[in-house]
């Protein structure tokens, strides 16, 4: 049973017009008898219990009280209650993975007989993990273009309980009509899951715009400093409480303390992060579009992009209109074997950036999809998500711009 201790600020029921910038400080369970600044860290597998009859009662969900760490633990509780609060939701439950709270959805919310409506352009682990592993047991997903709505709803079955979509997508950064989806799930009776990373409730809120559960890879910008792995979905009291619970115990695909602690931290830079890596971003892919090597840049700041107006509408938590801090673009290139060797090139040739399949980084990270992030899949599913060999992404830190320029033109200016 998730427990319920109230803040000394009560923050997330009373004060609802503070603004994100002081939830991301300040929400968390309350101070210990010491009175500490910055919140504690419990590691601890078990927790004691006074006496027997209190033990049973806490076990048997009648009594709140922490008992293991496997699903009860103070530290945990700090991060859920701050990025529940930032995300607008009743609550949220954390993971050990980004990975593994789309295992915790699938896992609470669908049987073998359900059927799931998935964006094609999601992540290739997700693409991965609905299409094979839950595939084996039954479970049916269809693919359907990120932002075609009627594709979506056309979809729907009788045994659809789930819509799933990634706003924006990586690493093409496509935007989908969230308030259009929840309304087609709804109308359907079913539930729409959003994958939140890319923006964070810092420039995106999914849940103000009709969607009932929203996911987060923690390992990203919510650490922002590539330190641990984490994840979490956000949603109802009722949701967590009888869905995801029950398997969060049996399963135990856990939040370790130290990494909940670490998650919780990083979100008090959340906001100040996003801004400043997304401003660099914007300013990179304006910049790339002037390059003569480059073919197209994929980036929802930029007006070029199919969903330039609805993502300025989707991602402007902040009022700023930025578009988050990933840029793809693809190199040219008259065939996929020479694409391939000409951002190989590109990639090996920088000096500053980091090649790593990772982002969220304080450090600008480079990498190909195609050959990582979504190298699992076939030839087919790669080609259907848009994935080609010509592709860049660029996941924007802190480092200067004109630094970041300067690596990749090492790359450019020697391309043959």
């Amino acid at each position: 049973m998730k427990i319920e201790a109230k803040n000394k600020l009560n923050m997330t029921k009373k004060n609802t017009a503070l603004h994100l910038d002081t939830l991301a400080v300040r929400e968390a369970v309350p101070k210990s008898q010491y009175g500490e600044n910055s919140e504690s860290l419990y590691l601890t597998s078990s927790f004691t219990q006074p006496d027997c009859e209190t033990a049973a009662r806490r076990f048997a969900g009648e009594e709140e009280g922490y008992i293991y760490s496997r699903f009860t633990n103070p530290t945990v509780d700090s991060m859920e209650r701050r990025l529940a609060a930032l995300e607008g939701t009743e609550g949220a439950i954390a993971t050990s993975s980004g990975m593994s709270a789309i295992l915790l959805l699938v896992m609470g919310l669908l049987k073998a007989g359900d059927h799931v409506v998935c964006s094609r352009s999601v992540f290739g682990s997700t693409i991965k993990l609905l299409a094979s592993e839950f595939g084996k047991f039954g479970v049916e997903t269809t693919f359907v273009s990120q932002t075609d709505v009627l594709e979506w709803k056309a979809a729907i079955k009788p045994s659809t309980k789930l819509l799933f979509a990634e706003s924006p997508t990586n690493p093409l950064t496509e935007v989908c009509d969230i308030q259009a989806l929840a309304d087609i799930a709804h109308n359907a009776n079913c539930l729409l899951a959003v994958d939140n990373c890319f923006c964070t409730p810092a420039l995106q809120r999914p849940a103000s715009m009709g969607a009932d559960i929203i996911v987060h890879s923690g390992t990203k910008y919510l650490d922002g400093q590539g330190r641990v792995i984490a994840g979490a979905l956000c949603c109802s009291k009722q949701l967590i409480k009888d869905k995801f619970i029950p398997v969060m115990r049996s399963a135990g695909m856990s939040l370790s303390a130290f990494n909940a602690w670490v998650v919780l931290k990083g979100m008090e830079t959340l906001g100040i992060r996003m801004e400043a890596q997304s401003a660099r971003a914007l300013a990179m892919a304006t910049w790339l579009e002037t390059l003569p090597g480059v073919a197209r840049v994929y980036y929802p700041g930029l007006k070029s992009h199919p969903q330039h107006e609805l993502a300025m509408r989707q991602q402007n938590q902040t009022g700023t209109g930025l578009g988050g801090a990933v840029v793809s673009f693809d190199v040219k290139a008259s065939s996929p074997i020479e694409a391939r060797a000409r951002a190989f090139h590109l990639i090996d040739s920088t000096q500053l950036m980091s090649v790593t399949a990772n982002l969220g980084d304080v450090k600008t990270i480079i990498t190909h999809p195609a050959s990582t992030s979504h190298g699992r899949l076939t030839e087919d599913q790669r080609q259907n998500a848009g994935i080609q060999q010509s592709l860049i992404r660029v996941a924007v830190g802190l480092e200067h711009l004109g630094d970041l320029q300067a690596d990749l033109l090492r790359g450019f200016d020697t391309l043959t």
